[in-house]
């Protein structure tokens, strides 16, 4: 009886933001085609806004239904649980627009829905260096910020100067210097109620061809490193940067192939999880704790996983 009553408490809710949202909204949309797993659910809402305008409205539909928001990126770090996401999702990606670069060339303000890989090559070829690093990381502009993703020696609390954010609690728009963010290691202070709209990224100009060598140089090295197929990266944070290593951990274990159902640690590194196509997001969930129950038992660290999990228990 309470499983129901809850259904149609979520089902009322639904009704209400998609009575404010219109058209903007689509029911049930899937959810795992637009992350790197390829896994999940669907959501209760799905909105794909196009302006600041259409954030209001999300904003407005959040206040009235109570429902919980989700900002999506390239989803390249999250996980969708297989019973979906019981909320409005809003699809980052669709605020898209065209790299503005200053008339100093020292910085460039770039979309919150562009890929990384499509701003670093961008920018190499102006001429432009700094952002090189990005090229092998596939998410969004804006959920790089939220999660400060960084590889190659560099991070978003490098590059970042500012940064406009709609706080969907309060349908208000602010810039956020790179201070107030509180960027940590794969994270920081911004919550699901913010929508990163642009970034203000920190450059300088350079050598063309220096930069697109030095892109070229990272693809090289991560196709021969990392797994390709249905990841969303390394799964685990190192305990300790620089001295000790989540993968090492879980290959001290002997854990490479390691399945669950459709899931298995990757064979060719380690901290990679893979997802199998038709395969269950919840597969992959259940061998992440695997994982980290193993490397708690038998070496004592406490690994925290970098993905985000969505929808789960």
């Amino acid at each position: 009886m309470v499983r129901v009553e809850l259904d149609r408490d979520l089902a009322g809710a639904v009704a209400v933001a998609a009575g404010i949202l219109g058209d903007l909204a689509v029911p049930g949309a899937a959810l795992g085609p637009m992350t790197t797993y390829r896994l999940g659910g669907p959501a209760a809402l799905l909105v794909r806004p196009r302006s600041v305008d259409d954030l209001v409205l999300v904003a407005e539909a959040r206040r009235a239904s109570g429902l919980p928001v989700l900002a999506v990126g390239r989803g390249s770090n999250m996980l969708v649980a297989d019973r979906g996401f019981a909320g409005i999702a809003v699809w980052v990606p669709a605020l898209s627009g065209e790299l503005d670069v200053a008339e100093t060339r020292q910085s460039v303000r770039a979309p919150g829905g562009l890929a990384l890989p499509v701003v670093a090559r961008r920018l190499a070829g102006a001429g432009l260096r700094g952002f090189e690093w990005a090229v092998g990381v596939p998410g969004s502009i804006g959920g790089a910020v939220r999660m400060n993703a960084g590889g190659h020696g560099s991070d978003m609390a490098e590059c970042v100067l500012d940064v406009e954010v709609f706080d969907l609690a309060n349908a208000s728009t602010s810039t956020l210097t790179v201070a107030a963010l509180g960027l940590r290691f794969r994270s920081s202070q911004l919550t699901d109620d913010h929508v990163v709209t642009s970034v203000r990224l920190r450059i300088e100009p350079g050598d063309r061809s220096a930069a697109e060598a030095e892109l070229s140089e990272i693809v090289r090295w991560r196709r021969e490193h990392q797994p390709g197929g249905q990841n969303a990266g390394s799964v685990f944070v190192n305990p300790v940067p620089g001295e000790v290593s989540a993968g090492s951990l879980i290959d001290r274990l002997g854990l490479r192939g390691t399945r669950i159902g459709t899931a298995w640690v990757s064979e060719k590194h380690a901290n990679f999880i893979q997802g199998s196509e038709g395969g269950s997001a919840d597969d992959v969930q259940a061998l992440i704790e695997h994982v980290r129950g193993l490397v708690a038992a038998g070496t004592g660290f406490q690994l925290r996983s970098e993905v985000r999990l969505v929808g789960f228990a």
